[in-house]
């Protein structure tokens, strides 16, 4: 089975990079930040190459504080947070303005793999600004309901939907979603707990 990972950054991916080095059924791809390098990257591989399995692997906030940090989540519903208009205070979403656009991605058929099926299933939002407002945070949370946010998800499964490849975003929460605050996120132990999670599903995949 020939698979492709996709990461924003070097670090949420940098524990898998021997086994990689090592492996030729294996390809790391590293996209950079955000919806817009993600998106085109990703397409742009998954053109350029036959893939069986394409894996977005990366860290995430969490709005449900019952995902603590270090807890790995299978992303299956993710939806493109800020796409639509303002009207003063209200929020219109792309689908409500009538507008041929895709916001929500659905993954309806995960790969069947053990390692995968065991970890919790959650609804994440992809946003251009992470959250660290109570205003912004309560807004979205009541418009969406999400459990986590990424900077890149949506993206990643909207390529993959586009190319016909079957797929698997998996997130490991570094933090809350709060107003900013470092000294509270658990980066190191999110990645390492990224990797092993990863790392049980390639052997099985």
């Amino acid at each position: 089975m020939r698979i492709l990972i996709v990461a924003a950054t070097q670090a949420e991916v940098a524990p898998l990079a021997i086994r990689a080095r090592a492996a030729r059924d294996l390809d790391i791809l590293t996209t950079g930040v955000g919806m817009v390098a993600t998106a085109a990257h990703t397409s742009r591989a998954l053109a350029h190459k036959d893939y069986d399995l394409a894996l977005n692997v990366g860290v995430c906030g969490s709005f449900d504080r019952g995902l603590v940090s270090g807890t790995v989540v299978h992303v299956v519903t993710d939806r493109i947070a800020e796409l639509g208009a303002e009207d003063g205070d209200s929020f219109l979403t792309i689908d409500e303005m009538q507008l041929p656009a895709e916001s929500t991605f659905v993954n309806l058929a995960p790969p069947a793999i053990d390692a995968l099926r065991g970890l919790p299933v959650v609804s994440a939002i992809t946003v251009n600004t992470v959250h660290g407002n109570d205003r912004s945070i309560a807004a979205v949370v009541e418009r969406f309901k999400p459990q986590v946010e990424s900077m890149e998800g949506a993206a990643f499964m909207c390529a993959c939907l586009i190319n016909g490849v079957a797929f698997a975003q998996v997130r490991a929460v570094s933090n809350v979603v709060e107003r900013r605050n470092l000294a509270a996120w658990r980066m190191s132990e999110a990645i390492d707990s990224l990797a092993e999670a990863t790392r049980r599903i390639i052997e099985r995949a």
